[in-house]
């Protein structure tokens, strides 16, 4: 029986993969919260992977007060840090931490490209992303091979009920007639794929960073057009807005957030352990958008 722990008891993340893992045997998994003190008096004897999904989420643009960027630094490094020290203390095998691509920093601005690689070099644009990069420092000076570090560096996670930037181009794609035109290109990961990467990790003892994505890329203006087609509506693509999205990218990082380039070189994101790509993105949409009979 393999037992896991996963920190954050109301997190998406948290409880998409309890509900994941609990639909296989031979596994039991425990949430508990991060959100006081109370989580330092839990036992983690027995506990042979803590899945660490827990976190301060970064949800401003732009520039951040002092507290907010110490808030980020005390829950995502310094208690990552200390998660990680007990754990290890009390005989855990595997700790398994949920970083992200933000480590590089943002998306290119709107007509440009980025495609990170091997060897492309960390370099976070905020405190969100330098407090990520900061945890994943500190987990590596951790890590031996009685305790197993997995640093999992995902792009723009999506699924039912999700938070974040698809909400919003799903909520464009169902009332708006008219989108921009882009040529981007998008590194994502459906969270049923990601569940199916996280167990991989558990079932094949692994250990170091890790890039999962979806096995194609999306272009945002293709994704709002498939998810309009997923509800049975037509929205029209406009060209020749690039110029303006351009203008408006130097005001704020929104634009570059939703319409510039951000992706892994494919290569980056193979994995020989077993397959995780279990879904398409066509698939996924559908099933994000609640009109799939599948559910995850």
């Amino acid at each position: 029986m393999k037992r896991i722990l996963i920190t954050g008891i109301n997190s998406y993340l948290g409880k998409c993969f309890k509900r994941y893992i609990e639909g296989f045997s031979g596994y039991a998994a425990v949430s508990i919260s991060m959100r006081d003190g109370s989580w330092r008096d839990e036992d983690f004897t027995g506990i042979d992977t803590v899945y660490h999904v827990a976190g301060l989420a970064h949800s401003d643009n732009g520039h951040i007060s002092a507290e907010k960027a110490q808030a980020y630094y005390s829950i995502n490094t310094d208690m990552t840090e200390a998660l990680a020290k007990k754990a290890k203390a009390e005989g855990v095998h595997q700790f398994i931490f949920m970083s992200s691509a933000i480590v590089y920093g943002d998306s290119a601005p709107v007509g440009e490209r980025r495609r990170i690689e091997r060897g492309t070099m960390c370099s976070p644009a905020n405190a969100y992303g330098d407090s990520k990069l900061q945890a994943e420092y500190r987990l590596k000076k951790l890590a031996e091979d009685s305790f197993r570090v997995v640093i999992l560096r995902p792009p723009m996670i999506y699924g039912p009920g999700c938070r974040g930037n698809y909400p919003v181009l799903s909520l464009f794609a169902r009332h708006l007639h008219f989108f921009p035109r882009v040529d981007n290109e998008r590194s994502m990961l459906f969270v049923g794929n990601l569940m199916a990467f996280v167990k991989l990790m558990i079932d094949n003892d692994e250990q170091g960073t890790f890039f999962p994505q979806n096995a194609e890329y999306a272009n945002t203006s293709e994704l709002v057009r498939m998810i309009a087609a997923a509800h049975g509506r037509k929205i029209r693509l406009v060209g020749g807005l690039t110029g303006l999205l351009k203008l408006m990218g130097a005001f704020t990082g929104l634009v570059n957030k939703a319409f510039g380039s951000l992706s892994y070189d494919m290569a980056l994101s193979d994995y020989s352990g077993g397959e995780y790509r279990e879904y398409t993105l066509q698939e996924s949409i559908e099933i994000t958008e609640g009109v799939s009979k599948e559910a995850i």
